[in-house]
């Protein structure tokens, strides 16, 4: 039950849960979705151009990736790369690890996406005279991004709540700095509560975002 000092507690609390929020949370994660985007477009295409030894190399990298927890590739990176002499802050090493993480995942969803796209455009593409490259930007990857975004998108809103284990290797988002305050307090349920308020708040924002995105890349599929 909310008495007058839980109250004034959630309200005190409720603009530094925010602060961390925006300046550490939505970052790391937009940061992380941005890099394995990019990493999961790259993979996707090896494998889809057949390339023998890379292509084993990328599905090497998605089995071992997809086979261990996400915690446990923070921990192993937090404390195994300053062995090899490899020295970062903790955020920059949380960004890696969740896009190297997410890419294994997003890779699968672009395979299937380029998959997808009728086999006869890649060897329609070739008889004008474009190369792979080519190809791959102006003809097979417009069509897999529209097919892939849903899923793509809800990888960033996934990893949203996902930041939280960011906490393992000492960076201090959204869900850390609530546990900081409930110790301060010793009042832990109100603020765990308040924090999930937040994270809906931001997964509703990003759900949104997503519903417009598709409507509008499912309207210009239909004018091409």
């Amino acid at each position: 039950m909310l008495n007058e000092k839980t109250l004034e507690l959630l309200m005190s609390s409720f603009p530094k849960i925010l602060e961390y929020g925006l300046k550490v949370t939505l970052p790391l994660a937009a940061l992380a979705f941005i890099l394995s985007t990019v990493i999961a477009v790259l993979v996707a295409m090896v494998q889809y151009a057949d390339v023998p030894i890379i292509k084993e190399i990328c599905r090497l990298y998605i089995w071992i990736i997809r086979g261990t927890p996400l915690l446990v590739q923070l921990m192993v990176a937090f404390y195994g790369l300053p062995l090899l002499g490899i020295h970062s802050n903790p955020f920059v090493m949380a960004v890696i690890v969740f896009s190297i993480n997410e890419g294994a995942y997003s890779a699968e969803t672009m395979r299937a996406a380029m998959e997808a796209v009728p086999a006869g455009q890649l060897e329609a593409g070739y008889c004008v005279g474009m190369n792979y490259m080519q190809i791959m930007w102006h003809i097979i990857l417009p069509q897999a991004f529209r097919t892939a975004f849903p899923s793509l998108f809800n990888a960033l809103i996934s990893m949203v709540k996902d930041t939280s284990l960011a906490s393992s290797i000492t960076v201090v988002e959204m869900f850390t700095k609530t546990k900081q305050l409930a110790g301060q307090s010793y009042n832990y349920l109100p603020l765990y509560i308040e924090v999930a308020f937040v994270y809906l708040i931001f997964c509703t924002i990003l759900t949104f975002i997503q519903k417009k995105g598709e409507k509008i890349l499912g309207n210009y599929g239909q004018r091409k």
